[in-house]
């Protein structure tokens, strides 16, 4: 077991680490445009760091892309770990006569975009397929306290999602038409623009898009590790890159169906319950950011799966944090389950304050816990049964048998 003083995960994030996090998070890949990120910048990486055999998956329906150990052996027990690449973005509803380009929120609170820089993307209407990006706007709603009516001013009411606008500081004669000419139209894409930087505290980031780049970075230094070491001998590994999971999981589920991992693993964000404003009458479990990784409970988890991964976790004294789900993990775990195979399954993560708002804050030792633990949860499952690997079997005979417990 390694010291205190050897666990990376007690350490700062190198600067290397860092900066593709960072390059992984400020891609533009809001829903349905994710390649930005996949193929902007998890294809190169994966070409970069395959091995000889090592083959890339990429799909007609969406942007998801795949990394696979050994592709086509489909005898080989299978594990696929899946980040998500979509942000939750906002889009353009309406263009008014005074320029302001009418919003949805989406998945954010209307209160969290006031004032905030964003960047909206529209394709171009000369050159359908060819997309420019505007930047230098703000989201807004009232415009000033002083239009607001008394309940808003007094904070007794908020904002309402119809009130968001985009403001581009259009003025002068024919503001709707200007605004038309740039070829913004209904449905284009908005999403907010802060690249993520260290925080104050120790060891501690914030930014935009943690959820869910931060799944997707975790799944890449894990290939990274992988392939450092040669590869696996037994086992069939495949870190999948998906689209479309913040309205529904519905590229993960795509993913899954066509490759049928025998097991997967989501790697997602989590919350700092223990730090949550408000909601200490509720009893959620106190999950906490620097405390490590954590590990979703219930659902459709596997305890099997569960239970191999706290073992590995404890063989490097890695710090795990158990997550209460109830019907749905909420996250891509469900990809199996969606896409009707039968694949043991859970959720990974990392607690993060202010999830959905441009401030996201993260704890790098909680990502490098995940990354590690995950690593070693390959090294024990290849490593298994003397050597030959885990069987689709030791899945199939170890569901726990509540029947058969000791009474205590």
């Amino acid at each position: 077991m390694p010291t205190k003083k050897e666990t990376p995960w007690r350490k700062a994030m190198p600067a290397r680490q860092f900066n593709f996090m960072q390059s992984i998070l400020s891609a533009p890949s809001p829903i349905g445009l994710e390649a930005a990120m996949t193929l902007g910048v998890l294809k190169p990486f994966f070409e970069e760091v395959k091995l000889q055999g090592w083959g890339i998956h990429r799909f007609k329906g969406n942007a998801g892309v795949v990394l696979d150990t050994h592709p086509g052996e489909d005898d080989r027990f299978s594990l696929m770990l899946i980040g998500h690449a979509d942000k939750i973005r906002m889009q353009v509803r309406q263009i008014g006569e005074d320029g302001k380009i009418w919003i949805n929120s989406d998945s954010f609170l209307p209160t969290t975009l006031i004032g905030h820089e964003v960047k909206l993307f529209s394709e171009d209407p000369k050159k359908p397929g060819n997309y420019r990006c505007i930047e230098g706007g703000t989201i807004e709603a009232l415009g000033a306290i002083h239009f607001a009516p008394p309940d808003l001013r007094a904070g007794k009411t908020g904002i309402r999602p119809e009130m968001l606008y985009l403001e581009l500081q259009t003025y002068g004669d024919h503001a709707q038409a200007q605004i038309e000419k740039l070829g913004v139209r209904p449905g284009d894409t908005i999403i907010l623009d802060r690249p993520i930087r260290r925080g104050f505290s120790k060891h501690t980031f914030y930014g935009a898009y943690l959820d869910n780049g931060l799944g997707c970075f975790t799944a890449a230094e894990v290939a990274r590790l992988v392939a450092r070491r040669g590869g696996t001998r037994n086992i069939r590994l495949q870190f999948a890159m998906a689209s479309h999971e913040e309205i529904g999981r519905f590229g993960s589920r795509v993913l899954a169906g066509v490759l049928k991992p025998d097991a997967l693993i989501a790697i997602d964000v989590n919350h700092d319950l223990k730090a949550a404003p408000g909601v200490g009458d509720k009893r959620f479990t106190p999950l906490s950011m620097g405390k490590g990784f954590t590990v979703a409970s219930g659902s459709i988890t596997s305890e099997y799966l569960n239970t191999q991964i706290a073992l590995a976790a404890k063989g490097r004294g890695i710090p795990v944090q158990r997550s209460v789900t109830g019907r749905d993990t909420g996250t891509d775990a469900m990809a199996g389950v969606f896409a009707g195979i039968d694949a043991a399954a859970t959720s990974v993560g990392f607690p993060i304050r202010n999830m959905h708002t441009i401030s996201e804050t993260a704890h790098t030792g909680d990502v490098l816990c995940c990354i590690h633990a995950l690593d070693a949860l390959i090294e024990r499952l290849d490593g298994m049964n003397k050597g030959k690997g885990v069987r689709v079997d030791d899945l199939r005979k170890n569901h726990p048998r509540l029947d058969q417990v000791k009474t205590i």
